[in-house]
């Protein structure tokens, strides 16, 4: 719907200029329904992870009908599909700031292997920061493509695989990771910390004191990067 086209009449009967989504409804006159109805979705995702996200609500939300909404989404997976990438990234953006805060420095070899251990430091802080966006981001069932996909990339433009796998490259590059290590090794990585992460959110571990994961997570990165042959010797990257 362009900018100048008339509100359909299934609008007609949404909440007054002074509810609560009055802003919503101002965005949606703009031609901005699309937008509107992600950011709808992403709230959604946010307060109760993939599960909340329901097209219905979202179309309540913004002050629309379910029709006008269809326009735009297929149905709720379509709506869902594009959360996840918004939540992914999201985490790009937590993660890119944790390898950026790396000191400059450090000499090659030491920063390289650092700023992959801070890609495990910013996967585990957005998880707890963030867990409902979390669980959307990496608990829907997508396969890998996704993992790749410009849509899922923070303002970096790498996505949070991306950003693990670069670190991974640089180390090899600068020759602290052997080649021979280098197949696989994003997976084995992620796995690791992303086990850790369900485990704090929904195992075992839920029941932590806050601020224990965030203590751990140093910890365990080290323990990946050790895990990848890897000699000792690398200050962990600060949990802060």
């Amino acid at each position: 719907m362009t900018p100048s086209a008339p509100a359909p009449g299934p609008e007609a009967g949404a909440p007054s200029p002074g509810g609560p989504s009055a802003p919503a409804r101002a965005t949606y006159h703009h031609g901005d329904l699309r937008r509107a109805l992600l950011e709808a979705g992403t709230d959604l995702a946010r307060e109760g992870g993939p599960d909340k996200v329901v097209l219905r609500e979202a179309t309540r939300r913004v002050g629309v009908s379910a029709n006008a909404a269809y326009r735009h989404f297929a149905d709720r997976d379509t709506l869902l599909e594009e959360v996840v990438s918004r939540a992914q990234a999201r985490a790009a953006d937590v993660i890119a700031a944790t390898m950026d805060a790396v000191p400059e420095r450090r000499d090659a070899r030491a920063r390289a292997r650092a700023r992959f251990r801070a890609v495990g430091v910013g996967y585990l802080r957005f998880a707890m920061d963030e867990p409902g966006l979390f669980r959307t981001a990496f608990a829907v069932p997508v396969d890998l493509r996704r993992a790749g996909s410009a849509d899922a990339a923070g303002r970096s433009g790498r996505t949070p695989f991306q950003l693990l796998a670069d670190s991974l490259d640089d180390m090899v590059e600068v020759g602290v990771l052997a080649v021979a290590q280098r197949p696989g090794a994003e997976l084995l990585a992620w796995a690791a910390v992303h086990g850790m992460a369900m485990l704090a959110l929904e195992g075992p571990l839920r029941d932590l004191p806050p601020g224990a994961v965030d203590a751990l997570a140093p910890r365990l990165v080290r323990m990946v990067d050790l895990g990848l042959g890897l000699p000792d010797g690398v200050t962990d990257p600060a949990p802060g």
